[in-house]
């Protein structure tokens, strides 16, 4: 373990690894600093704030109570955790970064890359979900409660230990020979293994989702002629550019990062991973931003229930001030009207519009 360590650098501040690998370190405050976090503050906040709004939205609409949701509320969960760590690495960076211990290091790296794995992992157990659904030609996956509960449970012990992979001895602080730019206490190896496992991921991800919608275009040609419900197409049509957009956001926030990584790792002294990762890790960090857009952006009904929770204290207030004024309706549970027939909160399993923020 690197914290029972007794090698000679263990006891050498942050600031000695970071001037051994040629990352410029200081203990004034620049202007760049000041944007990182002017800028970085807000956002993490926002990124709290949103994903803890996709959270309660999915605990609170039975409508949302089925496997893939659950699945992508354990994806705003790991936003969310992204959003935290985010906020800890901006209290954490520029000149404060002198002041921490190798263990704060440590810490302030494995809270990234944690959120990281949590989020690649989920997004893998989607397009398996998604991918035996389809191919059974089901609208909700058969899994139950357990095995979801189970699944991510999973997910995050996977991302705990990848997170404390560095921690707990793949490092070079006993080797300095082998310290990469990027993070001058990783090792250029495992730089290397995490950046192509993630990349991996990636593909692989993109493969299935690609089959799938071949598969999905091949069978909508084939049945649209000898169905009445050609509406169950569009709606698995329409749930799978869902799944591609945060798919493709996740791939083009992350993957130049992860490429800087790789090219640090392999020792790149021409590619100037230094110029770049900034903008990198502001681009990750928006990745935590864009899901909860997509969500309200392709689901009526996911919109309707964050006016639900976010006009509930109106709604108290205005009960205690009468009638009068403006008055938020609530989601009806009953019959709905004819302009919000699909924002029920009962679902029906072969409902299309039940399907849509997928």
């Amino acid at each position: 373990m690197l914290f029972n360590s007794t090698c000679e650098a263990y006891d050498n501040p942050v600031s000695f690894f970071y001037n051994k690998t040629g990352k410029p370190i200081s203990p004034n405050w620049r202007p760049h600093d000041f944007i990182v976090v002017g800028l970085g503050l807000p956002i993490c906040v926002f990124i709290i704030l949103a994903n803890m709004l996709v959270i309660v939205a999915i605990i609170i609409n039975r409508q949302f109570h089925f496997p893939i949701y659950y699945l992508l509320g354990n994806m705003a969960a790991a936003d969310l955790f992204a959003g935290i760590s985010y906020l800890y690495l901006v209290f954490h960076t520029g000149p404060w970064t002198i002041g921490l211990t190798i263990k704060e290091w440590f810490i302030r790296g494995a809270l990234i890359n944690m959120s990281l794995t949590a989020s690649v992992v989920n997004l893998l157990a989607v397009a398996v979900e998604r991918h035996q659904t389809i191919f059974t030609m089901q609208l909700h996956s058969t899994m139950t409660r357990r095995r979801v509960v189970m699944l991510i449970v999973t997910i995050w012990l996977v991302a705990v230990v990848m997170g404390l992979v560095p921690t707990m001895g793949w490092n070079c602080v006993c080797d300095l020979s082998t310290c990469c730019m990027v993070a001058p206490l990783y090792s250029r190896s495992f730089l290397v293994s995490w950046a192509i496992l993630n990349l991996m991921a990636f593909f692989i991800m993109v493969a299935v989702y690609t089959h799938i919608f071949i598969y999905v275009r091949r069978r909508s040609r084939v049945m649209s002629p000898h169905t009445d419900q050609p509406s169950n197409n569009q709606t698995v049509i329409s749930l799978m550019k869902t799944m591609s957009m945060i798919l493709g956001a996740f791939v083009i926030c992350w993957t130049p990062g992860l490429v800087i990584l790789l090219l640090d790792g392999l020792s790149c002294s021409e590619c100037q991973v230094l110029k770049y990762e900034k903008y990198c890790l502001v681009l990750a960090e928006c990745n935590s931003l864009v899901n909860p857009i997509i969500y309200s952006f392709r689901d009526e009904d996911m919109r309707t229930t964050y006016k639900r929770i976010l006009c509930f204290p109106w709604r108290r207030m205005r009960q205690h001030e009468g009638p009068s004024g403006i008055r938020f309706e609530p989601v009806k549970t009953g019959a709905p009207s004819e302009k919000n027939s699909n924002n029920s909160t009962s679902l029906e399993p072969s409902s299309p519009q039940s399907l849509l923020s997928l």
